[in-house]
């Protein structure tokens, strides 16, 4: 089963925990005679929206790309999980309201036998689910899945607290009911801040992770031909799809065949191992005993002396132009990048007069 398969599945079940809990409410609320009861199964079918949420988004991002999005669709599971962040969010905003107003008029709980059930019952099927869908969605890598599922553990600890709290409102005489809503109310929000936070991210182009990076360069390196991997950029559409480019070092004695063809490899294998469209640059590496060779110890060696400098890469030298080229990347330290630029140049255009130098400030955008 495919991974938008899996997540439907997930809030299928969601749906139907939540439907079957309704009935069972509103059974036991007709039995009882309680109002209240029958209104909390209401509520419990309003529950189930951020599992129909997620499945329309999963569905919507399937589409195929088309002539306006040729990337497809996938990052409306971004927009799907922000919506149900959305509704966590506003949920703890209420309760907090609803707490507050509750510790300045606290009031004396009445619980039958009927409704002691009915929220037993709740608190389990809620913490069961919860549980289940937000460990799916861990493992889908699904920000809708694990907001859904918060939105369920955190219904189940709002219940849980006022069914503590009128507990101790019944044996001491003591209501907590306000005090303890206001402080899970705070919780919650923090949680729903921090649920919208990722896939807003997602969407302003948030840093890929470092375990991503290292895998693939790794595998690159691994690669016969490729002397170093630099300049690594990753863009997300969703789960299933990156768009990127980044930059090998090969021996300058490579020919462009060869070339085309591990550039070849190296994006097909990204591809099939990441899901990435993959551009591949390229860089030559001076070898033998020539004046480039020599250029490129002399200067690569004074760049990397300078710690303020976390990477040197890109060396090129034209004996025909007398021009020579070279990257650098500051550390994030470093703010006056323009001052660095005429440092370095000056201090480079030293090392090998009678060319032109130009030292490119490059940026890390993924490690």
């Amino acid at each position: 089963m495919d991974r938008s398969a899996q997540i439907i599945r997930t809030s299928v079940i969601g749906i139907v925990a939540n439907v079957l809990l309704a009935a069972f409410k509103a059974v036991v609320g007709i039995i009882a005679s309680s109002v209240a009861i029958v209104m909390d199964a209401v509520n419990n079918l309003s529950d189930a929206l951020s599992s129909v949420i997620t499945i329309i988004g999963t569905k919507l991002s399937r589409r195929p790309a088309d002539r306006e999005h040729p990337f497809g669709f996938g990052r409306i599971e971004y927009f799907s999980a922000i919506i149900i962040a959305v509704i966590v969010l506003s949920a703890g905003i209420t309760s907090l309201i609803e707490s507050v107003k509750k510790i300045f008029n606290p009031t004396e709980p009445s619980y039958t036998t009927a409704t002691l059930i009915v929220i037993i019952v709740a608190i389990v099927v809620k913490l069961v689910l919860g549980y289940y869908v937000k460990k799916k969605g861990k493992q889908l890598k699904s920000d809708a899945l694990v907001a859904s599922g918060a939105d369920a553990l955190f219904d189940a600890i709002i219940t849980t607290a006022t069914l503590i709290s009128a507990g101790i409102m019944l044996i001491w005489g003591f209501s907590l009911d306000g005090i303890l809503g206001a402080l899970i109310s705070i919780v919650i929000i923090k949680a729903g801040i921090e649920m919208l936070a990722s896939p807003v991210n997602e969407l302003l182009g948030a840093r890929v992770s470092q375990e991503l990076v290292k895998e693939i360069k790794h595998e690159i390196m691994d690669i016969d031909g490729v002397l170093g991997v630099f300049d690594i950029i990753l863009h997300n559409y969703g789960p299933d799809l990156m768009i990127g480019s980044l930059h090998i070092t090969v021996p300058d004695t490579m020919s462009a065949h060869d070339i085309h063809g591990l550039t070849r490899r190296i994006s097909i294998l990204m591809f099939e191992r990441h899901k990435i469209i993959l551009t591949v640059g390229v860089y030559s590496h001076a070898t033998g005993e020539n004046e480039g060779a020599e250029f490129q110890a002399k200067v690569v060696k004074a760049l990397a002396a300078h710690k303020e400098i976390v990477q040197v890469h890109g060396f090129y030298y034209s004996e025909k132009d007398k021009y020579l080229s070279v990257d650098v990347v500051p550390d994030i330290s470093v703010h006056d990048e323009p001052a660095l630029y005429r440092a370095l140049t000056d201090e480079i255009q030293a090392l090998v007069p009678g060319n032109n130098v130009a030292v490119v400030i490059d940026h890390n955008y993924s490690e």
